[in-house]
């Protein structure tokens, strides 16, 4: 049986129940449920640390579900992909269209979309 891993706010003993991910690129930190294995640059938070998190002004939280139907790590990984991609900008100015995506890529039951017009021009 593995340790059970504690907060790691300076003196919380309080057992961790999420896992913190900041994004520095996207101003955005990912706040999910406990990871699988501790990882250097995640921090691992109890449930009263957890409610408490603010962010930096400019930045946004994202609060993943933990109702018992955790993400994996695949899910968790493409939700930060997703938002990596949202952030770039745009060179071309012009907006993608909404809802005409064309499936180009699967990962379970996560589906990677490109635009019609992209689709076509490749």
């Amino acid at each position: 049986m593995s340790p059970v891993r504690r907060c790691s706010r300076t003196a919380c003993s309080q057992p961790a129940v999420f896992t913190l991910t900041y994004v520095y690129a996207d101003s955005t930190a990912v706040l999910g449920p406990l990871a699988t294995y501790a990882e250097p640059h995640c921090y691992d938070l109890c449930a009263e640390h957890a409610e408490r998190l603010t962010a930096p002004r400019g930045w946004e939280v994202v609060r993943l579900p933990t109702d018992g139907n955790s993400p994996s790590s695949d899910d968790l990984e493409a939700l930060a992909n997703a938002v990596r991609e949202a952030a770039r900008p745009n060179p071309s100015g012009s907006g993608e269209p909404v809802g005409q995506g064309v499936e180009v890529g699967r990962r379970g039951h996560l589906r990677v979309l490109r635009s019609a017009q992209q689709h076509r021009d490749r």
